[in-house]
């Protein structure tokens, strides 16, 4: 029997580890193969380590080299061996937020050929043969562009994949079984903010309340629950490798500490195709239910 698989695409490195780290950790010790793809190197994310500060793209333009390297180290600490980027890396490059000069870059990422983009992951949909696909909502969590191109280009990817017409070059044709979005619902947050503000205080992350927070989805809609507090720690010493986007004695270090290891041990998702009727909140445990 053949050994089963999931597929993980992400737009920059770190995003992986914060959203999906644990259920990564926990897949690969399953014995399944889990695959990564990275979509950028990240080339326009802030640093926050000030002897690094020389790599910005305003300066000497190398953030991106570097980040691939503490994906690197960051997937070492997961055990995932798979982590490619999309195309190669360097392909397509961080766009930047909404607004930025770094939207109109030529190699952006949120101006690529959208068939092109696809293309390059059916290559890895056909190679590694996931039965699971899991990438951002269609907001991109939080309207990033880049993280709705990933969007847009897995459930393009999917489609053309399954197509043995389409480019058979790229290898066969294969079918993914389940698609779904990573998802972050509202009384999850809720109970993380009424624990932190009991050892804190009353504000965390600039608001006071869950309600605040514009990317997080209502119950309803999220379908799936993957407990991996088992290995939070792997999480966050993957978290730890991403040093110029993580500060290690900032807000989410002081969040998992002060709400407990559910807090970023839990990672929730919502099963986007097949769609699920009469939807009334967390339906399974296992993307393999």
């Amino acid at each position: 029997m053949s050994q089963k698989s999931l597929l993980f695409v992400h737009a920059h490195p770190d995003d992986e580890t914060i959203s999906t780290g644990a259920t990564m950790a926990k897949y690969v010790a399953l014995g399944y193969r889990v695959t990564l793809v990275t979509c950028t190197s990240g080339e326009e994310g802030e640093i926050l380590v000030s002897e690094l500060a020389e790599l910005a793209s305003d300066k000497l333009d190398k953030l991106g080299e570097h980040r691939q390297l503490e994906l690197k180290n960051a997937m070492e600490k997961l055990k995932v061996t798979d982590h490619r980027f999309l195309g190669f890396a360097g392909k397509y490059r961080d766009s930047g937020m909404v607004g930025t000069s770094a939207n109109e870059h030529p190699q952006s990422f949120m101006k690529a050929d959208l068939l092109a983009a696809a293309s390059d992951l059916v290559a890895v949909i056909r190679e590694v043969k996931p039965e699971i696909l899991i990438t951002y909502d269609d907001f991109g969590g939080y309207g990033h562009p880049d993280h709705i191109q990933a969007n847009r280009i897995s459930h393009y990817a999917k489609d053309l994949a399954k197509v043995a017409s389409f480019k058979p070059e790229l290898g066969e044709a294969h079918e993914i079984s389940k698609l779904y979005w990573t998802a972050i619902p509202y009384s999850h947050v809720e109970k993380g903010f009424a624990k932190v503000a009991q050892s804190e205080g009353s504000k965390f992350f600039g608001v006071e309340s869950a309600a605040e927070l514009p990317f997080l989805q209502s119950d309803e809609i999220v379908t799936t629950l993957i407990d991996g507090t088992e290995f939070l720690n792997q999480k966050l010493a993957a978290l730890r490798e991403h040093k110029t986007q993580v500060d290690l004695a900032g807000e989410f270090f002081q969040l998992a500490q002060a709400a407990g290891p559910e807090a970023f041990g839990f990672e929730f998702y919502r099963l986007i195709e097949p769609i699920v009727k009469n939807l009334a909140g967390i339906i399974e445990k296992d993307f393999y239910e």
